[in-house]
């Protein structure tokens, strides 16, 4: 028997783009009848919504998507650094959090690294602060990036 891949994707607060990836993730390893070698979930790098569900947008796009978004927000802790194999930094600036954290970078990517099409560079843009099309356009990004990483194992 081989040991489950731990998964983490992380993002500023836990709330939009890495419980929203984590759903998805979830979502799709489900479909293709692989969950048992993975063991999934995602945090913060800021404490500020620790204990809240994801924002309501990011639910919304889920159940828009058929895909339920349950991820209560935590902040990133000291046993993720040993407790995960791969963590998956939305953004530049979470990566760089990450690694001032004490992560050894060569287990951190960045989410778009798998994403097929990255017109809009490397970066899962935050959405927090825009309309409901940016959950969308994160949704959709995330779709096509959970797609290449699950291909890619």
């Amino acid at each position: 028997m081989t040991e489950s891949t731990r998964v983490l994707f992380v993002c500023l607060g836990n709330i939009c783009r890495s419980p929203l990836a984590e759903a998805i993730f979830i979502h799709m390893i489900n479909e293709r009848g692989i969950a048992n070698r993975f063991i999934v979930d995602s945090c913060g790098t800021g404490g500020w919504h620790e204990g809240n569900p994801a924002d309501p947008r990011s639910i919304q796009v889920g159940v828009k998507n058929g895909i339920r978004v349950e991820s209560i927000a935590r902040q990133f802790r000291d046993t993720d650094i040993e407790g995960h194999d791969l963590l998956l930094a939305m953004d530049r600036s979470n990566e760089n959090n990450l690694i001032r954290l004490g992560v050894d970078p060569g287990i951190i990517r960045r989410m778009r690294s798998f994403d097929p099409a990255t017109p809009d560079g490397p970066d899962v843009p935050d959405p927090y602060y825009g309309g409901d099309d940016g959950f969308d356009k994160v949704y959709e990004m995330l779709v096509r990036s959970c797609s290449g990483l699950i291909d890619s194992f």
